[in-house]
C-alpha cells in the first residue's frame, strides 16, 4: 500500500456528545511529551458559552490497523470527572487563550492504533525566521468533511498574514490568510521545514499554531464588503504549559 503522510496521521476528528445526542463536528491532533499523550483542540469545542455548547464528552475517530487504513473506531473521552472538567486550557495576560489539551489514556486506547504525534521538538525556536507570508498548512475537517473510506482529514493551503512572533492587538494569536470552515477549529497549523540535526525527520513540520476561527470586521457592510479570509491562529508555545 502506499505510504501515508504522518501529518496526515496527527489529526483526529472530534465529535461532541451531550449524553447520547451529538451536537458538533471538530478537529484536533495529538502532542506527545515524554510518554505522555495528549488530544489538543480549541478550548470552544470543550465548552462555549455564549452559543450554549456543553458537551460532557467527545469522541475522535482513530485508526487501528497499519496494513488497512479503512479500519478504525471511535474511541469516547469524557471531559468531567466527579463534576469537574478535566481538560487543561490556559491563560495569559489578555484573557482566555482558545486551546485546549485533555491527556489520553495510553492503556485504554487500542493497541494496535496508528498515528503521529507533534512533540515540543516541533515547536518552533525563540531564533528561527518564520517569515511573513509564509505558506502554511490547516490540516483538520471542514464541516466534518474528510475521507470517510480511509479516515483521512483534508489539508488546505494558507499564508501568514501578520508577523509571526508579534502577537496581534496584544492577543495570543497570529493570522493566516486562507479558506476555513466550521470544523476546523482546533486543527494544526504547520510549516514545512527541511531536516535539521537533531529533529524528527518521519514528521519534518513545524507546528506553529491551533486554528481557532475566522476573523471579521463587526463594522462590515454584509451586502457591500466579502468576509476578510483571515483566521485566528494560537500560538502552539501554550501547549507546553498545558502539558507539564
Amino acid at each position: 500500500m502506499p505510504k501515508i503522510e504522518s501529518l496526515l496521521l496527527t489529526a483526529a476528528r472530534i465529535c461532541t456528545y451531550d449524553g447520547q445526542r451529538q451536537l458538533t463536528n471538530a478537529s484536533g491532533f495529538f502532542f506527545a511529551r515524554g510518554k505522555r499523550l495528549f488530544l489538543v483542540t480549541s478550548r470552544h469545542v470543550m465548552i462555549d458559552e455564549p452559543s450554549k455548547h456543553f458537551p460532557d464528552r467527545i469522541v475522535i475517530e482513530v485508526h487501528t490497523a497499519e496494513a488497512n487504513m479503512a479500519s478504525s473506531t471511535g474511541f469516547s473521552i469524557p471531559l468531567y470527572r466527579d463534576g469537574k472538567s478535566i481538560w487543561r486550557q490556559g491563560l495569559d495576560t489578555a484573557g482566555e487563550i482558545d486551546v485546549a489539551a485533555i491527556e489520553l489514556d495510553r492503556d485504554a486506547l487500542p493497541e494496535a492504533m496508528v498515528y503521529s504525534a507533534f512533540t515540543p521538538d516541533h515547536l518552533p525556536g525563540p531564533e528561527e525566521p518564520i517569515e511573513v507570508g509564509s505558506s502554511v498548512l490547516v490540516v483538520g475537517f471542514p464541516l466534518g468533511f474528510h475521507d470517510t473510506l480511509h479516515h483521512m482529514p483534508v489539508v488546505r493551503h494558507a499564508v501568514l498574514a501578520s508577523s509571526f512572533g508579534l502577537r496581534f492587538q496584544g492577543q495570543g494569536y497570529f493570522l493566516t490568510d486562507g479558506r476555513t470552515h466550521r470544523g476546523t477549529s482546533g486543527a494544526p497549523v504547520v510549516l514545512r521545514v527541511a531536516d535539521a540535526p537533531g529533529k524528527p525527520s518521519d514528521l519534518p513540520w513545524r507546528l506553529l499554531g491551533v486554528h481557532s476561527a475566522r476573523l471579521d470586521l463587526g463594522t462590515r457592510d454584509l451586502e457591500l464588503d466579502e468576509a476578510l479570509g483571515l483566521n485566528c491562529t494560537w500560538y502552539a508555545d501554550i501547549l507546553l504549559t498545558l502539558t507539564e
